[in-house]
């Protein structure tokens, strides 16, 4: 193989980054032979798991000049990057049919920074159509599923990349991220992924459908196996190469003093939002790690984001369909739309008309539901829904808490001034979240990250940041518990599943995922127990969470580790503990 022929390409693959990297430096490797073994390997995980969209064989010319990077942090390592980056001569379609056949002029700014590093970009990943979606489903390359389990998704939208690295076909890649896009393929594909602070690495020349989102910003990131990968990969990023390509970027080097830090630690942490209740596992995974923590000498102290529904409603998901999901429409108008997207496409479609009437119509009871929050989630755990009355104050606080975005989301901005008033918001909401986390002394925070594995077709009804068929379903569940006989429809309501992760895509504060630990039996059978936050029959009704993740034992769970902007070295710092913690548990029980 290459110059290595009598070196088995199986063990190449098998090396982490840190080994494989010091390995090609030596010399004891050639770059040729790992090159040629990672593209054997993904072309044999790509005909499994379908994750592959191009092989950049403009790799092969590359090897001619690699000497030139040998002093590259990277150098010779193969890097996947998520179909969206572009990379010259080949086509970044975001999965929608318009976008074809307009390959890229140049390379993005990251695949420059990535060769002058010595790194190799050899092949393109899946993606969603239009990326908006947490499936991995488009019309023009097909769906990705998981690498642990063929009938489960892999998440998205860097659902190529979690899938092609979880499957071993990747030692590292780029995806991007608006809503936990890096965070959820690789929390369900059981790799670590991270979302740095926006603008810590520049996105000119990765393509999107919807440009030009200020209040809930995009990032690109790194995915990895390892922790220590995802550091590697953001010190030869964070290099004099990235802040002269795109002076717009702060000229911030890699911190590897903050990185390499042994000091314990205080971390505040929640297992469940208020909004969304998690899964067994998810919960499962927090405590362990919590525990974990805790024994290593770090100081643990609840934390409790303030003022969630707000957040998710007002600000994440006015932010990201802020013109009604029009922009996204356009891009779906020549050809069909993947199943995973009609749901959204259906609700982007109404005329805006209808959905101002409804918004009028709906805005005072959303506003009149505020104070019925309290009575409904106490008559909710008192379980007496069924008297005479309680029907409609459950009706009211739904509306309140699922309805919101709705009222909010789908009429546009009224004005500029309204924009600019929900900018000064998203910045106050921002200085409120610090000023807690200075309060508690924090450093960092723990938190669950959506998880296991979801079946296919529920990732894409996902609703929290996107209102996926929210009008059917709005007169759907109306119906539903006003009338019990009424035929199921088929559109459900996840509310509140992103809230894990688009929070800190709104707050701008870096984060990551770390696998700790997988789906048991107990899990399962508990999920079946599995009530939602107000514990009711209608938190069963609308989340059916059950479905969603029912066969999931064996399969992956993460946790979410997150910092303040622009101290990304101390979140992976943060990662890699728990990495640590969490492997020498898995060694000590096996052993």
């Amino acid at each position: 193989m290459g110059q290595n022929p009598g070196v088995d390409s199986t063990n190449i693959v098998s090396l982490p980054l840190a080994e494989l990297t010091k390995r090609i430096k030596s010399g004891s490797l050639q770059p040729e032979a790992v090159l040629h073994a990672y593209i054997e390997k993904a072309l044999e995980v790509n005909q499994k798991l379908n994750c592959g969209t191009d092989v950049l064989m403009e790799s092969l010319k590359q090897l001619e000049d690699i000497e030139s990077h040998r002093n590259g942090i990277l150098y010779g390592v193969p890097v996947s990057l998520k179909e969206n980056i572009g990379y010259k001569g080949y086509d970044s379609s975001c999965g929608v049919l318009c976008k074809l056949n307009e390959p890229a002029l140049n390379d993005s700014v990251v695949v420059r920074v990535l060769k002058r590093q010595g790194a190799v970009p050899f092949i393109k990943t899946n993606i969603p159509q239009g990326l908006l979606n947490y499936e991995c489903s488009n019309p023009i390359y097909g769906m990705t599923v998981n690498p642990h389990n063929l009938q489960k998704t892999c998440g998205g939208s860097s659902g190529g990349e979690g899938a092609l690295i979880g499957g071993g076909g990747s030692i590292l890649g780029l995806g991007t991220d608006i809503a936990g896009s890096i965070r959820i393929p690789a929390s369900f594909c059981g790799i670590c992924g991270f979302k740095p602070t926006f603008n810590r690495i520049s996105l000119h020349g990765v393509n999107s459908c919807v440009k030009g989102i200020k209040s809930v910003p995009s990032s690109i990131g790194p995915m990895a196996r390892d922790v220590e990968s995802l550091a590697l990969c953001m010190r030869a990023l964070l290099s004099t190469d990235m802040f002269s390509l795109d002076p717009t970027i702060p000229p911030l080097p890699f911190n590897q003093q903050v990185y390499d830090s042994t000091e314990h630690l205080r971390i505040g942490y929640y297992d469940n939002d208020g909004y969304h209740q998690p899964s067994p596992s998810m919960s499962r995974a927090l405590q362990e790690t919590k525990k974990l923590l805790e024994q290593a000498g770090h100081t643990l102290v609840p934390f409790q984001p303030p003022r969630l529904f707000m957040a998710i409603h007002e600000y994440a998901t006015k932010g990201i369909l802020a013109d009604g999901g029009t922009t996204l429409l356009r891009y779906l108008e020549e050809g069909p739309i993947d199943p995973c997207l009609q749901p959204q496409a259906i609700t982007y479609s109404i005329p805006r008309f209808v959905k101002k009437i409804l918004s009028i119509f709906l805005r005072p009871i959303v506003m009149s539901a505020h104070g019925l929050s309290y009575e409904c989630n106490l008559w909710s755990q008192l379980c007496i829904f069924n008297q005479p009355g309680m029907v409609l104050l459950r009706v009211a606080f739904w509306f309140k808490n699922c309805c919101c975005s709705l009222c909010t989301a789908m009429c546009f901005y009224s004005s500029v001034t309204d924009m600019w008033e929900q900018h000064k918001n998203i910045e106050d909401y921002i200085s409120e979240v610090i000023a807690e986390w200075r309060r508690l002394e924090m450093d960092v925070l723990l938190c669950p990250v959506l998880g296991p594995a979801y079946n296919f077709y529920y990732s894409g009804m996902l609703t929290s940041t996107v209102p996926h068929s929210t009008t059917v379903c709005l007169f759907y569940f109306l119906l539903k518990m006003l009338f019990a006989p009424v035929p199921d429809s088929g559109f459900y309501l996840f509310s509140g599943s992103l809230s894990y992760t688009v929070m800190y895509n709104l707050l701008n504060f870096p984060a990551g995922v770390v696998p700790v630990t997988t789906v048991t039996a107990d899990d399962e059978a508990q999920m079946n127990r599995y009530r939602g936050n107000f514990a009711d029959i209608w938190d069963k009704l609308f989340l059916k969470k059950q479905e969603a993740v029912q066969d999931s034992v064996g399969l992956p769970v993460a946790v979410q580790c997150v910092s303040l902007p622009w101290q990304d070295e101390l979140c992976l710092r943060f990662m890699r503990e728990v990495e640590k913690l969490s492997v020498r548990k898995k060694h000590t029980n096996t052993y």
